[in-house]
Formats: C-alpha cells, structure tokens, sequence
C-alpha cells in the first residue's frame, strides 16, 4: 500500500485557548463534497488511512479532538461542543460551506452537537454505535472505564483488553488471527498508556453531554439534514435498543441493522458499511 499524504495539513490554533492546537486533514483533490470522518474515543486521523479508497470520489477532513494523535493533550477539562467547534472553525479553513459528517462511537456524540449547533452546515449525518438517551448500561460501562483509568499504568493493559472483548462481534474475532488483534491492542496500549489523562478528560466530558439532554431535545429534533444510522446487531457497548431511540429523534432518520457486527461497524463490516453509507451520501434520501 503506497503511503497516505494529504492534500493539506496543519494545526488548527483554538481561538478562544490559543495553547491548544488540533491536528486536521484533508484528502482528495480540494474541489469535491467533503466527508468528515469523526474519531472514536481512542482513534487518531491515520485510523482512518485504510478506507479513505471507500470514499472515493468525496474530499475527507479529518481532525484529532483534543487529547488525540498529535493535538494538544493538556490535563484539562474537554468539552463535546467545543470539538464541534472545532470542526466548524475546520470547514472554514478549507473553504467548505457544508459536509456530509459521520461519526462512529463516541465520534457521534461530537457528530451530534455539530448537528445541534451547526445546522446550516450539516448536509448529511451518519451515525454508529452511538445514544442519545439516558441508559443505566450505558453510565456502568463509562464509571468501569474511568475506575481502569484512575488505577493507572499499572492496570491500563488490563483495560485494553477488556475493551477488546467488549467491542468487537464473534464474526470479527473468528475471523481475525489472534497475533493481529493483540498488535491492535498493543498500539492502542502505547499510544495511550503516557497520557492516560486525555481518555479520562474526553470520557468526563460526556457527563455535562448528558446532564443537559432533557434542554437540549428540540435543539436535535429541529435538524432537518438527512441522518442514517448504521447499527452493528452484536453490538454490546451501545445496545440496539439504545441506537433504535435516535430514530425517534430526528424527523429524516433511516434506522439500520448491520449484520454480524459489533461496536466498530466500519471495521468489522467494512463491505457492508460503506456501500451502504455511498449510496445514501449519493442520494441525500434516508428512505432510499
């Protein structure tokens, strides 16, 4: 595989904390709609390098949240409205007026406050392993992830290993050799284990995300913008049942199951994820 270069590149200098700075990407030629690929919780931009081929035909923004790959990583409260800011002050940057945005685990909860905040430059929104309800399952697995974190280095490989039998689907364990799930592990384990500090400010971050859900329902439900959510049927972190409610919420949702797959759905279904997620950027229809 040739190596990845983006068209172009740099550091985004928050404007409102000028000591930070955000890592961002744009692929393609520069003259096409632009995809954003919105991060999970322990994603970098170069996670994202294996399936741009998918999006053939779209430019692809790409960013690191704060906390992520190469943007600043300060030991400081995050907040998700800021990372939707973030990716507004993007589009700006590359001259972008809209963009088909997706967001995939947490990368949803930034997907939709951009939504919320930022509607006018929403073309489409997908989503994928993702809630935006209160679910009692959901609050247990976000205290267990933080209770690993506050034990630190000495239990953080413990934690990554429990995260990789929880988010993955038995078609994808059977089918991927053991040898290459641990290599995955392990650089999600380097990548982290000196700043285990940046998961636990982006996991808090979700506390204020939900506490003011209830003020902010009609805010989401007032998105117009065609939405698809793709849901993987195995999918243990974030239950079908909790996915199916985000249909509710927005009036132009397409609710979809995808087979044999966990919680990282364009992963493990990658054959079936992205042809689906082409077909409704192409036609901006969720009934299509």
């Amino acid at each position: 595989m040739a190596p990845v270069e983006p068209r172009e590149s740099g550091f985004l200098v928050d404007p409102g904390k000028p000591e930070r700075k955000i890592w961002w990407e744009l692929h393609g030629t520069g003259e096409q709609e632009v995809v954003c690929l919105l991060n999970g919780l322990a994603m970098h931009t170069k996670a994202w390098y294996s399936f741009l081929a998918e999006l053939e035909g779209y430019d692809v923004l790409l960013y690191d949240y704060i906390g992520q790959g190469a943007s600043s990583s300060p030991d400081e409260p995050v907040e998700i409205p800021e990372l939707a800011r973030h990716l507004a002050a993007l589009l700006d940057e590359v001259g972008a007026e809209r963009a088909h945005v997706m967001g995939v685990s947490y990368g949803g909860f930034v997907a939709l406050d951009f939504a919320r905040l930022f509607p006018e430059r929403l073309h489409t929104l997908t989503l994928s392993g993702i809630l935006l309800s209160h679910e009692r399952t959901f609050e247990l697995y976000q205290a267990m992830s933080l209770r690993f974190y506050a034990a630190g280095p000495e239990l953080f490989p413990l934690y990554t290993h429990y995260l990789y039998e929880k988010i993955f689907g038995e078609r994808f364990l059977l089918a991927t050799p053991p040898e290459s799930l641990e290599e995955m592990r392990r650089r999600f384990e380097e990548r982290y284990l000196a700043r285990i500090h940046s998961l636990v400010r982006l996991t808090e971050a979700q506390n204020p995300f939900f506490e003011g859900l209830e003020e902010r329902l009609d805010e989401y439900r007032a998105v117009a913008a065609p939405v698809l959510i793709l849901a993987g049927e195995q999918d243990r972190a974030i239950p079908l049942w909790a996915q199916e409610k985000l249909a509710t919420i927005f009036p132009n949702s397409r609710y979809e199951t995808v087979p044999e797959a966990g919680h990282v759905v364009y992963l493990e279904r990658r054959d079936l994820f992205f042809p689906r997620l082409r077909r409704f950027l192409e036609r901006c229809d969720p009934a299509a």
